[in-house]
C-alpha cells in the first residue's frame, strides 16, 4: 500500500511539474546572458555593461584602488577628483583613454604619473598590484570606455616622447 502511494505521488508530481513548466520559455540571449559581472554605465545609469572575468577583476581593481582619483563619485560618496590638479581622467572617458596604448596605460599604472609625463600625484603601483591586476584594470577601462573603445590599426606610444 504505501509503495503504491508512493508511486502515485511521484506521478502526480511529475504531472504538476510538467504543467507549471509548459507555459516557461527559455531565457532570449542577451549581453549579460554569459557575463561574469556587470558594471552600471555612468553615462547612461540604466545601461549595464557587461563585464568577462578579466574585466571583473580589473573593476574590483578600480574599486579598491583608483575609484578615489578617476571617477566623479565612490561607493563613499564624493570622490578626491575634483581637490586634485591636474584634474585626473575619467576612467571611462574614451576620448582620453582610446588614444593611449595599453602597453602605455599599462606604463603609467605601473611607475606612476611622473615617469611617464603626467602628474607626479599619480602614484606608481607597480610593486603593489601584479601584472595581472594591472592587465585586468586595462581591460576594465576598455570595457567601460565611452565612446567605446576601438583597437587602433597603426602603433600607439608605449611612452611619452618629448
Amino acid at each position: 500500500m504505501r509503495r503504491q502511494a508512493a508511486v502515485l505521488f511521484l506521478c502526480f508530481a511529475s504531472f504538476v511539474f510538467f504543467l507549471s513548466c509548459r507555459g516557461q520559455q527559455a531565457p532570449k540571449p542577451g549581453p549579460l546572458l554569459n557575463a561574469y559581472d556587470a558594471q552600471r554605465d555612468w553615462n547612461t545609469p540604466e545601461r549595464l555593461i557587461p563585464l568577462d572575468y578579466p574585466e571583473a577583476q580589473g573593476k574590483r581593481v578600480f574599486y579598491e584602488k583608483c575609484v578615489w582619483c578617476h571617477a566623479d563619485s565612490t561607493p563613499a560618496g564624493p570622490s578626491n577628483r575634483s581637490n586634485l590638479s591636474p584634474i585626473p581622467a575619467l576612467i571611462n572617458d574614451g576620448s582620453v583613454m582610446n588614444a593611449l596604448s595599453n602597453t602605455y596605460i599599462q606604463n603609467i599604472i605601473s611607475m606612476g604619473g611622473g615617469a611617464v609625463g603626467k602628474s607626479a600625484l599619480m602614484p606608481p603601483w607597480g610593486k603593489t598590484l601584479s601584472q595581472d591586476h594591472i592587465r585586468a584594470l586595462v581591460a576594465f577601462i576598455r570595457a567601460v570606455a565611452h565612446p567605446p573603445y576601438q583597437r587602433p590599426t597603426g602603433n600607439l606610444p608605449q611612452y611619452l616622447v618629448r
